[in-house]
């Protein structure tokens, strides 16, 4: 397994080393001595997945108020994902910086997002499924969200006319 610092300080590519055979291949996708010989959570309380009916679907930005805190650990198991983090940690030297990574089945990548960054992904086949390990249980009130148009932030997004559920619509511009 490697580790791959991204340019949002604390974001990582967290990228399994394959043993491929004619079977296929098999890795080793979390390894807690490694997330603990990086002082990263090793506890991972919720497990999400979900799952995305069309290409173009957009969800996010998504993250928890500054007193609260929720690392994250996301992997594409199936389809393709522009998946999107943003700093939104004032007091970082990236602060409101995005970086985008694709992730997907066929590349096993899962992507480190500390507390503090805001995180999205934007699907880029039908049928993608994203599976999450979140270090802290889901408090409804700490949950917070930016717009995934905000001139401010300048997203990029590989499609244009995204599918929102009406709760990502509504997030507020910086």
């Amino acid at each position: 397994m490697k580790f791959v610092e991204l340019t949002i300080p604390g974001a990582l590519r967290v990228i399994p080393e394959r043993l491929e055979d004619s079977r296929g291949w098999f890795a080793r996708t979390y390894d807690e001595e490694a997330f603990r010989a990086r002082a990263l959570p090793t506890q991972w309380p919720h497990h999400n997945g979900s799952w995305n009916r069309r290409r173009g679907t957009l969800r996010g930005l998504h993250g928890v108020k500054p007193q609260f805190r929720e690392d994250k650990l996301v992997r594409c198991v199936r389809g393709r994902i522009w998946d999107v983090l943003v700093d939104m940690r004032s007091d970082s030297p990236a602060f409101l910086r995005w970086e985008a990574v694709e992730l997907s089945g066929a590349n096993s990548v899962a992507l480190y997002v500390p507390s503090g960054v805001f995180h999205g992904f934007q699907t880029l086949e039908d049928d993608s499924e994203v599976l999450y390990l979140m270090s802290d249980p889901y408090i409804p009130e700490a949950a917070s969200g930016a717009s995934w148009n905000d001139p401010k932030l300048a997203i990029s997004w590989p499609l244009s006319e995204p599918f929102l559920s009406e709760r990502d619509r509504s997030y507020a511009l910086l």
